[in-house]
Formats: structure tokens, C-alpha cells, sequence
């Protein structure tokens, strides 16, 4: 029940004390602040982990070629390696169960014109699965298809920015856009959280960039998926058989790591899983020390208020006071000083992370930033131990007979 008596009587003892209330507040304020930080710069490297691959499935496979660095089985070293058509049909057959999705990328410089609109951009020629790798999303119209694989269509899929740069008083959608000398069709338009040059990018069906460019079924590059299902081992040496098996199929000496290329998705999420385990483990250790010397020392200042505090409680006892009401003004008054700091040392950290968060990018720190409810249950631990560490003694004190607390010095 609210007594605005106790209420008034709290405010004046702390207005009165301010020197010993600032000092109280101070130890909870700066334990809450350095934990608020602290749990700000892991979720800011967290963050950047995140946003490395956020245009990008996080199950990606990769097959890249290059020239054989070894001579191998009468070859000699030198040799270009290079995909074709008949490679994807390889992964299928001999993976066909660890496999998602699978689109090779062939990738060419175009000059774009639309009625007078001319910029320069990159062009990828992808099969329809590529859209579930890039995580492209479709704004307007359709991805490449199955049907436009099959007849070769001239149609490209292309990005807001080229959207925005080439077509600047209509549509996309249905126009036709020339590429170098050669009419496409702009059946899609994408957005990307890639950023701007994930948006600059087109995309059209495989086999059209072959017949066009080169009338052959040569690609440059192999991406894929594995199962979800899989696990991260599993994964892994998924990983591990595709690049064996690739080797073995193009006569590369396994020890070549420029020929044949996998980056498998699955390594760095396992290394980023045990970066982030070992972060997580080494903040909160420091938080939690963080925390237990907040405690400590806001304990240490009730008792010392307390004691302080024992020949007013014998006035107090004198004048008739009950001991309950005794130790609740001194709860209260705990509480109150250490909510309040509290939150103040939740508003310094957080405004020290905001005012640092342009140099902390420089750091690999993005966005950092701190979940309120964690901070809460924080403060809410330093208010019980201050509260606890108030209350043993305070009723210790209350019990004292007022002959004996007027005596004590």
C-alpha cells in the first residue's frame, strides 16, 4: 500500500545523504554499463558474421577451376581446367541425395542501352535454381525458368539499380533491353541485401549466354547446396568427397589446391560457431565478474549505510517505530537508489555504443547493441543482492533495544 508518508521521508534521507546515495548508485550504474557495452560488442560481432552472408544460402557450395599447379599421371602441370555442361550432370548422379539446389554461372561484361540510356554491368547466366542460392527476391515479373532453358529464350532478369538507371520514365517489365548488340527481353525484375552491386547484376538462362556467347556448353563456375538435412560434419565431408571426386574426374593431383576449388559453407559456419562459442564463453565470464563485483560492492555500502544508520534506528525505535517499518524504508531506499542507477547505466551504455558505432565498424563490430530484457534481469539482480544485503543487517539492526543503538558510534 503506497504510504506517501514513508514515501517522503525515503526522498528526504536520500536528499540529505546524497553524497552516500551517489556512491551507492554509482557501483550499479557502472556495473550495468560495463556489462551493457560488453554484451553490445558480441552482438555487434555477431552481427557481422551475419551480415557477411546474408545474400547468400548459408548451405552454399562452391566449385571454382583454375590451372593445375602439379604435374599428375603424364600431364603436366599448367593445365587449364575447365567446366562444362556435363559436370553438373556429374554432381547430380554422384551426389544426387546430398544435393539441394544446383545452377552453374557464366559470367560476361555487357554495354546496356535503353532509348538512350547507357551504362556498363556484370552478367550472370544461371539456371532457375541460382535464385535459391543468391536468395534473390523477386520485385516485379519472374526468374529465369526451366522453359527458358529449353528454348534458348533471350530473356534477363535484371537488377533494381539497372532498372533505375536504364529505364527512368517507365517500366522494366516487357521492354526490351539491348545487350552489346543483341535484344533481350526483361521478364524480372530482383532486390538483393547484398547491396548496391548485388542490384547492378543481371541474370540469363545458361544456355542462351553458351549458344550466344561462344556456341559451346562451357561455364565458369559450379554452385550448389547440400541437404539441409545433412549434418555439419556430414556436411563437411560432403564437402571434402565433391573436391576428391572432381580431382579424380579431370586427372588433377590431389594435392593441387588451385585446379579445383570447393568453398564449402558448412567449414565456415563451423568456425564461425566455434569463434562465436568461445566470444560468447569469454563475455560472459567478464560480465558475470562484471556483475558479481557490482554486487559485492553495493552490499558492501548497505552494510555500511546500515551501520551508519543504527543510532537514527534507535531514535526511531524510541519514538515508537516498529521494526518492520524500519527495515522497509531502508529496502525501499536500496531499491530505489540502485532501479535508478540501473537504467542510468543502461542509457551510458547504450549511448557509448551509439556514439562508437561508426569507429567500431572499422573493428568488425556492426550494429552493436543490447537486448533490453538482459540488461533488466541484470539490474534486477543488483537491486535483490543490494536489497538482501540491506535487509540482513537492517533487521539485525531492528532488533537492537534503543538504549543500545542511541550508544553506538
Amino acid at each position: 500500500m503506497f504510504d506517501l508518508d514513508t514515501w517522503r521521508e525515503i526522498i528526504q534521507s536520500m536528499n540529505k545523504n546524497r553524497t552516500r546515495s551517489i556512491l551507492s548508485g554509482f557501483t550499479v550504474a557502472f556495473a550495468i554499463m560495463l556489462f551493457t557495452i560488453l554484451i553490445g560488442i558480441a552482438n555487434g560481432l555477431e552481427n557481422t558474421f551475419k551480415d557477411a552472408f546474408v545474400d547468400d544460402a548459408n548451405n552454399g557450395v562452391f566449385v571454382r577451376v583454375g590451372r593445375t599447379t602439379k604435374a599428375h599421371k603424364g600431364l603436366q602441370a599448367g593445365r587449364r581446367i575447365q567446366l562444362k555442361n556435363e559436370d553438373i550432370d556429374f554432381i547430380k548422379d554422384e551426389f544426387d541425395d546430398k544435393v539441394q539446389y544446383i545452377t552453374a554461372r557464366l559470367y560476361r561484361n555487357v554495354n546496356a542501352s535503353f532509348r538512350g540510356e547507357k551504362n556498363s554491368y556484370s552478367l550472370r547466366a544461371v539456371h532457375p535454381d541460382h535464385q535459391y542460392l543468391e536468395k534473390t527476391k523477386i520485385k516485379e515479373g519472374r526468374y529465369i525458368n526451366q522453359n527458358d532453358l529449353k528454348n534458348n529464350t533471350k530473356v534477363v532478369v535484371i537488377g533494381r539499380l539497372v532498372e533505375e538507371d536504364l529505364f527512368k520514365k517507365t517500366t522494366a517489365i516487357g521492354k526490351y533491353i539491348n545487350l552489346s548488340g543483341v535484344q533481350y527481353k526483361v521478364v524480372g525484375t530482383f532486390t538483393d541485401d547484398g547491396g548496391d552491386n548485388e542490384e547492378r547484376l543481371m541474370y540469363m538462362p545458361i544456355s542462351t549466354a553458351q549458344q550466344i556467347y561462344g556456341n559451346n556448353d562451357y561455364i565458369d563456375q559450379i554452385n550448389l547446396t547440400y541437404n539441409p538435412k545433412l549434418k555439419l560434419n556430414q556436411a563437411i565431408a560432403f564437402g571434402f568427397d565433391l573436391e576428391k571426386d572432381l580431382k579424380k574426374k579431370f586427372d588433377v593431383a590431389p594435392s593441387d589446391q588451385r585446379a579445383i576449388r570447393v568453398f564449402n559453407m558448412a567449414q565456415q559456419t563451423k568456425g564461425v560457431n566455434q569463434f562465436t562459442t568461445v566470444l560468447s564463453v569469454i563475455i560472459f565470464i567478464i560480465g558475470l565478474g562484471t556483475l558479481i563485483a557490482g554486487i559485492v560492492g553495493i552490499s558492501n555500502i548497505m552494510i555500511f549505510i546500515v551501520k551508519e544508520r543504527t543510532k537514527e534506528i534507535g531514535i526511531r525505535k524510541a519514538l515508537g517505530a516498529a521494526p518492520k517499518s524500519i527495515v522497509s524504508i531502508i529496502l525501499i531506499e536500496s531499491i530505489v537508489i540502485t532501479a535508478i542507477a540501473g537504467y542510468l547505466g543502461l542509457l551510458i551504455g547504450v549511448g557509448i555504443l551509439k556514439w562508437a558505432e561508426p569507429v567500431l565498424v572499422d573493428y568488425f563490430i556492426k550494429d552493436p547493441g543490447v537486448s533490453t530484457s538482459i540488461v533488466v534481469v541484470a539490474t534486477i539482480i543488483l537491486v535483490a543482492a543490494g536489497a538482501l544485503a540491506g535487509y540482513l543487517p537492517a533487521k539485525k539492526a531492528s532488533k537492537i533495544k534503543p538504549i543500545v543503538a542511541l550508544r553506538n558510534d
